[in-house]
């Protein structure tokens, strides 16, 4: 029987881009371990968790997300040019730099460095991944 909503899966994956290069996988790097997450649950990107509904254990498949079904579009508003004086340890940032912000109650927020200068430091809080159509191949390996 294939996977329905509410199921909890256990998935092998491989995430690239258009031109081929391997973002994320569940096979080597950083997260080599399958993952494990509930269908329907909203754990995962939108595109993905829909398209593991009706794979049977053992199937593989290549996918397609685009953006509005994976990390949304790239918004302009989340990029932002903030005085060099706000930004804490602003000596050692780059372009291209990955940062933790932290709000003044606590939260903190993932940024990437756009572009430092003199007196300003722009930095992006959108998701790394938004705007891009990521490509798939996945694979189920249990249904628990």
């Amino acid at each position: 029987m294939g996977v329905k909503k509410g199921d909890r899966v256990v998935v092998n994956y491989t995430g690239s881009f258009e031109d081929g290069t391997v973002f994320d996988s569940s096979y080597h790097g950083d997260h080599s371990h399958p993952i494990e997450f509930t269908v329907g649950s909203g754990e995962i990107i939108k595109g993905f968790d829909e398209a593991v509904i009706g794979m049977e254990v053992g199937e593989e498949k290549n996918i397609t997300i685009q953006p509005e079904d994976a990390y949304g579009e790239k918004k302009e508003e989340l990029i932002q040019r903030i005085p060099r004086s706000q930004f804490p340890d602003s000596d050692g940032v780059q372009e291209g730099m990955s940062v933790n912000l932290v709000t003044t109650d606590g939260q903190e927020f993932p940024a990437t460095i756009v572009k430092v200068e003199d007196d300003f430091i722009t930095i992006d809080l959108n998701h790394p991944l938004a705007g891009e159509k990521l490509n798939f191949k996945i694979k189920l390996e249990e249904i628990k």
